[in-house]
């Protein structure tokens, strides 16, 4: 019910999964993230207007709308599967006819390439492509840190171990929130969200 009402909201969408395979292996096939774990989210998370998010496999940009309706933050979605690439452009059109056009971006583009500006700040992934891939994206973002020192926080939905696993050995980024999804996390303990951490701050309330 939840998706079919966001969608109308938002008036995109974004329902259904992709259908077949990446042929990489390093690639994970689409599939959204649900709304009702973006609401437990954004209960115990906030953004702020001045926040700019990164999505790494968008998709058809359901993050991306829902965060710029809610929060009015910048937000880019990158995404290398072209189609998907042209149904969040469509949905980009459709949602800017009932609100404001705002700063939303796509990109089609691996992940791995997409240059870490300097006011991104928040970085999503819902456990889209391989721990190797993953990792050439946290050196992406860590150099950036280095060139202009922010908070900056990683939101992982649904974290594959590996990626828990180099983040807490290998990177300075410290978990600061952990939000399972209610109901569903109680049948399967992926079903959550990590937030982690590093730059000026290391505690949420």
């Amino acid at each position: 019910m939840k998706e079919y009402y966001y969608d109308k909201l938002l008036n995109i969408k974004t329902r259904g999964d992709q259908q077949g395979f990446h042929k990489s292996l390093h690639y994970h096939r689409y599939e959204p993230t649900p709304y009702s774990a973006l609401e437990e989210l954004f209960r115990r998370y906030q953004l702020k207007s001045s926040d700019h998010i990164v999505d790494f496999g968008c998709g058809k940009g359901r993050l991306n709308f829902y965060i710029h309706y809610f929060f009015q933050a910048s937000v880019v979605g990158i995404e290398m599967n072209e189609a998907l690439f042209q149904d969040a452009i469509h949905n980009q059109q459709n949602f800017v006819k009932k609100n404001s056009k705002g700063k939303i971006h796509f990109l089609c583009s691996i992940a791995e390439e997409y240059v870490v500006g300097d006011l991104d700040n928040r970085f999503y992934f819902f456990n889209p492509f391989s721990i190797q891939v993953f990792r050439k994206i946290v050196q992406n973002i860590l150099r950036s840190f280095e060139k202009s020192v922010r908070e900056m926080d990683l939101v992982l939905y649904y974290p594959a171990p590996d990626y828990i696993f180099f983040l807490e050995n290998d990177t300075p980024f410290e978990l600061i929130d952990e939000v399972p999804v209610p109901f569903v996390s109680k049948h399967n303990p992926n079903e959550r969200f990590l937030i982690y951490r590093m730059g000026q701050q290391k505690t949420v309330d």
